[in-house]
């Protein structure tokens, strides 16, 4: 696993939360995308790495799909519901 070397940036309220969850469930980036594609999202790896680094904006259709495929809420993506922790 490579080491972020830029700290998070403020483009959203979810990569962060993405990121962790994706670590969490043993899921490689390569894997969510797939997963994503599957849903009708078409990400590369580059918009993937951007958008958990929050350096890049999250469309709401992407939300509910990467809501869905981690299986969490889309408001515990964005920081709104916090009793329920994955």
């Amino acid at each position: 696993m490579r080491i972020r070397k830029r700290p998070l940036g403020t483009r959203n309220l979810c990569g962060a939360r993405v990121g962790m969850v994706r670590r969490n469930q043993y899921m490689k980036q390569k894997e969510l995308l797939a997963k994503l594609q599957v849903a009708g999202i078409d990400l590369n790896a580059s918009g993937l790495s951007k958008l958990e680094g929050q350096t890049r904006s999250a469309t709401d259709r992407e939300l509910a799909a990467l809501a869905d495929i981690l299986n969490v809420s889309v408001d515990w993506l964005l920081g709104r519901d916090k009793h329920a922790e994955p």
